[in-house]
């Protein structure tokens, strides 16, 4: 008998799709408000999950979905080096 294993899915913050958490990205905060992109998901701090899609980031970034999902302010460079991760991925 083959163990089926299980795949851990997460909610993307911006389209509220459950995707498996390799597809999305997450983003973590530390109460002290140090927001951080989290590649390997094992970062202390409330995390939030986005989908690694242009568009996706873009509403992020305007829509501040990030920002009340960690409770603390997402700053520019974390959306620019979202983006840059779209491209290279």
């Amino acid at each position: 008998m083959t163990k089926v294993k299980k795949v851990p899915l997460r909610t993307c913050v911006v389209t509220k799709e459950v995707l498996p958490k390799k597809s999305l990205v997450r983003i973590a905060a530390t109460k002290e408000g140090v927001v951080s992109i989290d590649l390997n998901g094992k970062a202390p701090g409330r995390g939030a999950y986005l989908k690694l899609d242009k568009d996706v980031i873009i509403l992020a970034k305007k829509s501040k979905a990030l920002d009340r999902k960690l409770e603390a302010t997402v700053p520019d460079q974390i959306y620019d080096e979202l983006l840059r991760l779209v491209h290279e991925g």
